[in-house]
């Protein structure tokens, strides 16, 4: 995770840059693009499942996964169906084995986790020891929680306002989620999962990185990644339309 958060950041810096200089004023046009106007108008009377498909198809730079992103701030709860094919689809998804390689090759080379090792044999562990984070992280805060507490896992993208709001918005995010019901609440599901991931690693860690304290920092470090993400699922269509000018294809909120 901290690997894959390194690389985004990068992206979150150029999408604030942009939304930053593209602004003559402190906020941001509530109307949206003519393509996206049109967009949206025929989004809403497309089935729910055409518009879901189309919404976990996006991606950063055609890469990096954003398939738990919405911007339909009223958009239907998800099923336990839904939720588990969201979960898998994410889980199975190649950047997820890329980016599990990418860390543990960054680890070998820092020596992280040295009860590992080194060689093919430590690179293995490591590989193994990072996909299990990212596999365990999905299955416990976007699938078993969201459906025990029955919440959302999506992360639901306000794209309205000023910088300064949406960057707090989306910070936040990460600690307050939509409910099945139709209302806000503590995101239980993130907080519990990167907690309950966190003590699950204790089985596969070495030794010595084992422990209640090592635990709880490792789960608030991922809880600060999710909140960075938060902050690039945020910005990336502001980055695609103003940078890379090309409209987003994601169903917009209706104006409020």
């Amino acid at each position: 995770m901290v690997s894959s958060g390194r690389i985004l950041l990068l992206v979150l810096i150029a999408g604030l840059w942009s939304s930053s200089a593209a602004q003559q004023t402190t906020t941001v046009p509530s109307s949206p693009a003519p393509a996206a106007q049109d967009q949206a108008a025929q989004l809403p009377n497309a089935p729910e499942e055409q518009i879901q498909k189309q919404e976990q198809s996006q991606r950063i730079m055609g890469i990096v996964p954003m398939f738990a992103v919405t911007s339909r701030q009223n958009a239907p709860p998800l099923t336990t169906r839904e939720k588990f094919h969201l979960m898998a689809k994410q889980v199975t998804d190649p950047f997820t084995f890329v980016a599990a390689g990418l860390q543990a090759g960054i680890g070998q080379a820092t020596d992280e986790f040295s009860g590992y090792g080194q060689g093919a044999a430590g690179y293995g562990k490591r590989y193994g020891a990072t996909f299990a984070d990212q596999a365990s992280g999905q299955f416990f805060s976007n699938f078993f929680y969201p459906t025990l507490f029955k919440e959302d896992p999506r992360y639901f993208r306000d794209g309205e306002g000023t910088v300064k709001h949406r960057i707090r918005y989306a910070l936040t995010q990460e600690f307050v989620c939509h409910t099945d019901a139709g209302g806000r609440s503590f995101n239980w599901s993130n907080v519990v999962g990167a907690f309950t991931t966190g003590g699950l690693s204790n089985v596969y860690y070495p030794s010595t990185d084992r422990g209640f304290g090592l635990t709880m920092s490792r789960s608030a470090i991922a809880l600060a990644y999710g909140s960075a993400g938060g902050l690039m699922q945020e910005f990336w269509p502001d980055v695609q339309r103003k940078v890379f000018h090309k409209q987003p294809q994601l169903p917009q909120s209706p104006a409020r």
